[in-house]
């Protein structure tokens, strides 16, 4: 659909930013749940040796128990350099700053010109370079959908407000 009015360009750049915006958090949530598991698993690494130390614990199922609990945690930590979150997130990140950027650009405009046109291409570009298609595509359905109840959230707030006012008015001018 082509973007032929500011209006539309702010609304489309705000469903992009959101959604880059989800895909991070996303990641930013699995990134933490593999660090709390290692984090869970090295303090029960810890506990072990310091009961084996304790208890003088020396048969080999409590030997074993610290290499197992290490070896788990280096493939965690492997497993988590592998999914590159760091980066993902890192990518992500650029993403929705230029999608900011050129929505405040946007905002400060009345008119479309070429310099928000470039921008948004630009923005775009970085949208479309962020995320696989299948993942843009899940975020941006779940944004539109976002957007659409903020949408009717303040259309409810403001119908209110309104109703109010006419009341005041009414009362007052009876």
């Amino acid at each position: 659909m082509e973007k032929n009015n500011l209006i539309l360009i702010i609304n489309d750049l705000r469903s992009k930013r959101d959604a880059l915006s989800l895909a991070h958090e996303e990641l930013k949530s699995n990134n933490d749940d593999w660090n709390k598991g290692i984090i869970l698993l090295s303090l029960t690494s810890g506990l072990v040796e310091s009961a084996k130390m304790k208890l003088d614990l020396t048969g080999a199922g409590w030997g074993l128990l610290p290499i197992l609990l290490s070896s788990v945690i280096a493939s965690m930590s492997s497993l988590i350099k592998f999914r590159k979150y760091p980066e993902r997130m890192e990518v992500l990140i650029q993403g929705i700053s230029l999608l900011t950027n050129t929505l405040n650009k946007c905002r400060n405009h009345k008119d479309i010109d070429d310099d928000i046109l470039a921008d948004y291409n630009m923005a775009l570009e970085k949208l479309e370079t962020s995320v696989y298609p299948s993942v843009r595509k899940k975020y941006l359905k779940q944004s539109h959908k976002n957007l659409i109840e903020i949408m009717r959230q303040e259309k409810k707030y403001y119908d209110a407000i309104d109703n109010v006012m006419r009341k005041i008015y009414y009362k007052t001018n009876i």
